[in-house]
């Protein structure tokens, strides 16, 4: 199990919002290049970016900022938000982008996944998430009537490098991550899962350790670690020690 910072862009500068909503942001950076280089000396396996306008206007739309992270960190960068067409996949991966996120598409357009998945082999990554274990789409402002563990089983073999597994209700709360419902996904497919939101602590990474047996691959962390809650080369010596 690897430790993945989150790293979450809205109108060039890095934020966390509360459960998704864009009206509720804490600004922490001005630079998001300047927070991929801290938690990459950190020790981070890989960053998760995500632009948040992107997926609310179904385009990218922080692009200078995403191509900053990547000429500064030499660590695996997966993007998402407003990943909605091939052309949109080729052009990050050339860009030097090591995995792509699809969300919304996976459930609007599942074939976009299959022909991305043959296209880009273990480099395109769905993300799933789920509010009451139902699927959210378009920037978490739509909920769906697709459950999380049958969006995930359609894509057993597509093909998938990864799913990213977020409850929606414990993202940025503090809650701690959801075990039960992570360990449902992970034991229904075949496909390594990463887990994601409410993570606040070193005994909530500490709670997720078991799933590593069952395919839960890494963890997905974001206020927790720019609020200070957990120290970030201390949780990746936890992964490690495990």
């Amino acid at each position: 199990m690897i430790i993945i910072p989150a790293i979450d862009i809205k109108d060039g500068r890095c934020v966390r919002l509360l459960q998704g909503r864009m009206d509720a942001e804490t600004v922490y950076s001005d630079n998001p290049s300047s927070m991929a280089v801290r938690w990459a000396s950190y020790g981070a396996g890989r960053l998760h970016v995500v632009d948040l306008n992107g997926a609310i206007e179904k385009r990218p739309k922080n692009l200078d900022q995403i191509r900053s992270i990547i000429d500064s960190v030499d660590i695996p960068i997966q993007v998402g938000g407003g990943i909605r067409d091939m052309e949109t996949i080729r052009m990050y991966l050339e860009s030097g982008v090591d995995r792509v996120v699809i969300g919304t598409e996976a459930i609007r357009n599942p074939e976009l996944v299959t022909r991305a998945c043959q296209a880009y082999p273990q480099r395109i990554v769905v993300g799933i998430d789920a509010r009451n274990g139902l699927v959210a789409i378009e920037g978490w402002t739509e909920t769906t009537g697709a459950s999380a563990m049958e969006l995930a089983k359609a894509f057993e073999d597509s093909g998938v490098a990864a799913i990213n597994f977020t409850d929606i209700e414990r993202d940025g709360m503090h809650s701690g991550p959801n075990i039960k419902e992570t360990r449902r996904l992970a034991e229904s497919v075949s496909i390594p899962v990463v887990a994601s939101g409410g993570v606040s602590s070193l005994d909530d990474i500490e709670a997720l350790l078991p799933l590593s047996s069952i395919g839960v691959v890494g963890v997905i962390i974001g206020k927790a670690l720019y609020d200070g809650n957990i120290d970030l080369p201390s949780a990746v010596e936890l992964v490690k020690g495990s």
